[in-house]
């Protein structure tokens, strides 16, 4: 029995100069016709602000295919976080990528009104009740700052517990570790969607910098091979495809329904891995 063609699903970081403004309407139309449940838009990375979420967010949804923000809400107050809903109420976005996000230099250990991840999810749903499809992280590999594995998963229960719609992981290179987690989950009692989290290997340098710090482990063989590349870009590239092009063709085989790529704000390597599933 052949495995049905899973939804896709693509995440943008919001664009640091006209010309990366540019770039990313190029990109978003070319991904936009493989029709994608939806686009997300993180808050934070490389230095953006919630403006620039906000405005990425908004031209985005505009031209017609569900957009998602993602909210961070360490060190906020209800106050700016209802204003927010609010406005994303009132332009129609009906999705919200829910986190706790990175504790802000000089807070020390105050986190403001929201500690985790599952108290902005009861906020979001005691204001705005069933407004919003919520999704929230998921660690297959664990979370880096948790205590152990199996206080990690019943961070994830709490987070679904309190209203959540579904979640997408962080990106990984073992299926395995997908599959263990979501049997875990399972077995919890926990029935929700878990979307992985696919990212494309376009620079194994920045890969490997980027991996240190999240938490997500590279296998040891990948890592070999990548390292006997070199500068050769054109190899990593390849081999980059093909290892994860296979890794999303064995999940979609093991009965996952969708996948959500980390595009890096580029569309080629996502595009290219989606056409051979």
């Amino acid at each position: 029995m052949t495995a049905s063609k899973p939804g896709i699903s693509f995440e943008f970081f919001p664009p640091k100069s006209e010309e990366g403004w540019d770039k990313l309407q190029t990109v978003h139309e070319s991904l936009s016709a493989v029709n994608p449940e939806f686009f997300s838009v993180t808050y934070g990375a490389g230095g953006s602000t919630q403006e620039d979420t906000i405005k990425t967010v908004l031209s985005l949804h505009a031209k017609g295919i569900s957009t998602a923000p993602h909210i961070s809400c360490i060190g906020s107050t209800g106050d700016k976080v209802l204003q927010l809903l609010e406005s994303y109420a009132d332009h129609g976005i009906d999705r919200l990528v829910a986190l706790r996000g990175d504790m802000p230099s000089g807070m020390g250990g105050r986190s403001g009104q929201f500690a985790y991840a599952e108290d902005l999810v009861v906020f979001v749903q005691k204001h705005f009740p069933q407004r919003f499809h919520i999704e929230v992280a998921a660690y297959p590999e664990m979370h880096p700052q948790a205590r152990d594995m199996d206080s990690d998963l019943q961070h994830f229960v709490s987070k679904v517990s309190a209203g959540a719609s579904g979640a997408i992981t962080q990106y990984f290179y073992n299926a395995d570790a997908f599959l263990y987690f979501r049997d875990r989950v399972a077995a919890a009692g926990c029935d929700v969607p878990i979307t992985p989290g696919i990212m494309p290997i376009l620079n194994f340098s920045n890969l490997l910098r980027f991996s240190d710090n999240c938490g997500a482990e590279i296998p040891r063989w990948i890592q070999k091979k990548m390292e006997g590349f070199r500068d050769d870009s054109a190899s990593v590239k390849a081999f980059g495809h093909e290892v994860v092009t296979a890794m999303c063709q064995r999940l979609v085989s093991e009965g996952v329904s969708n996948l959500h790529f980390y595009t890096m704000n580029q569309s080629n390597a996502s595009l290219n891995i989606v056409k051979e599933l």
